[in-house]
């Protein structure tokens, strides 16, 4: 694993850490494990903070990745009921502005809870990744509290529509367990080249 170390928390791109290395940003529904999947892919309990209040994350958070990699770039999560409509439209907002404007960003990790499938506002997400044409893939978590049944047929529901919008691949991933780490790295390493 390449080692890691946490940057900054920023509230817009003019903090964005120097120097300017290449960003993949993690995007995702409150509590679908983001910090989770951070934490596993890097092989580090607690740096990315998970929280068990759904909409913590409020800020751009950069973690510097391998010396001189990349930056993993933590975003808010997006569809907390529970915050006031006009926090929502903040977030909303700032999450937009990173993504029509970052010129240092090659790849959006869209999060799913493999269990729920592709939500209407991960399809927003996604019509928003295209018009900023971004380049993404999805994330399937938590993919080990499904039998194989019930793996397959999540995989399935949420291949085809993601594939289908531009996704270059759809990883299911444990956190628990590390599946999905070797092809998410494999992914990472070829839009940081």
């Amino acid at each position: 694993m390449p080692q890691a170390e946490f940057v900054k928390s920023c509230t817009d791109l003019a903090q964005a850490p120097k120097p300017a290395l290449p960003e993949i940003a993690f995007v995702g529904r409150s509590n679908v494990g983001k910090s989770s999947l951070i934490n596993s892919l890097l092989n580090r309990k607690g740096l990315a903070l998970a929280s068990a209040t759904p909409g913590k994350t409020r800020l751009l958070n950069y973690f510097k990745i391998g010396g001189s990699l990349c930056y993993f770039v933590d975003l808010p999560g997006y569809g907390y009921a529970k915050v006031s409509k006009s926090l929502q439209e903040e977030w909303s907002g700032f999450l937009e502005d990173y993504l029509a404007e970052s010129p240092r960003l090659n790849l959006v990790v869209l999060i799913a809870d493999s269990r729920r499938g592709l939500t209407d506002l991960d399809m927003q997400m996604i019509q928003a990744l295209q018009f900023y044409r971004r380049n993404f893939i999805v994330v399937a978590t938590k993919i080990d509290k499904l039998n194989r049944q019930e793996r397959d047929k999540a995989l399935t529901s949420i291949r085809g529509p993601a594939l289908s919008l531009g996704a270059s691949a759809v990883v299911p991933y444990s956190s628990a367990k590390h599946e999905g780490r070797e092809e998410m790295w494999n992914v990472i390493y070829e839009h940081v080249k």
